[in-house]
This record gives C-alpha cells, sequence and structure tokens, in this order.
C-alpha cells in the first residue's frame, strides 16, 4: 500500500480531520469522554509536541500520543490505520514517542489495552513491555468544577 515512505511528525492543525477520522477508524468503540475534537483540543495545550502523526502518500495513517508528567510517561492512541498495518507503523510511531519521552527525562512508561483489543499486546511485548500486576481505576470529572489552587 505504501508507495512512499512513512514520515512521522508532530501533529499540526492541517492533520485536525485525517486524525479524527483515524481514530474514528481505529477506535469505533471509544466512550464519549474520548471525544477526538475534545482530545486534540486538550493535548493542543498540554505538550502539543508529543502528539505524532505517521504520514503516507499524503495521508494520516498512524498516530501517538504521549505525555510526561514528571513522573511517569504515557503513550495514548497508539493507531494505525487498518490498511497499513503490519508494516511497522506503530513501531516507529513508539519509538518516536518513546525517545521523545526519554529526552524529557522519563524514567518510565506506562500505557493500558482495553482487554477487548488483547491482539496488541504482542506489539507493545516485542517493543519490550510487561503485563504488570495492577489495576486501572479511573474517575470521570465534572466540567468546569475544578478548583482554582487558592480554593485548595
Amino acid at each position: 500500500m505504501s508507495k512512499e515512505p512513512f514520515t512521522i511528525r508532530v501533529y499540526q492543525d492541517q492533520d485536525h480531520s485525517g486524525l479524527i477520522e483515524l481514530w474514528e477508524t481505529c477506535f469505533p468503540d471509544d466512550p464519549p469522554w474520548n471525544d477526538p475534537v475534545e482530545i486534540i483540543k486538550r493535548k493542543r495545550v498540554h505538550q502539543p509536541e508529543q502528539l505524532y502523526v505517521c504520514i503516507n502518500n499524503g495521508n494520516i495513517i498512524g498516530s501517538v500520543l504521549a505525555g510526561f508528567d514528571g513522573f511517569r510517561g504515557w503513550i495514548n492512541k497508539l493507531a494505525t490505520h487498518p490498511d497499513y498495518q503490519h508494516q511497522g507503523v506503530a513501531t516507529l510511531l513508539l519509538n518516536t514517542a518513546e525517545h521523545a519521552l526519554a529526552a524529557m527525562g522519563c524514567p518510565k512508561i506506562n500505557l493500558q489495552v482495553r482487554q477487548e483489543n488483547s491482539s496488541v499486546v504482542q506489539l507493545y511485548e516485542n517493543a519490550g513491555y510487561e503485563i504488570e500486576a495492577l489495576i486501572s481505576m479511573g474517575k470521570l470529572l465534572p466540567e468546569n468544577t475544578t478548583p482554582s489552587i487558592q480554593e485548595w
């Protein structure tokens, strides 16, 4: 499928619709709080240099969203368009994110895999990730209720 080499670069504004289309293709059952438009909007404010896309023949065919909070790094939204899977796109994106996080001083990277997406576990294991004996917990926060620092 790829006549040109894959290009990995930081997300740019012109990538917006292509990235949304990729995520809707790769993550069709994402819950409403993972709205692609909102994710991109938040990432453009917080470490925007950690959102990468993979381009081939002018199309966005892959992505990864990384972040570092000063304690741990995180990998999210590692996606490869189905037409380009098993061609090394995810590995290139993962390596890009890992190198960027390491350059920030990140000592360890965490990621989560949905149970129904267990087929991707092998990719991560091949990249050196291990299944850890942890319980993943989450909590949705109501919008616009974050107190200011002065209110703490």
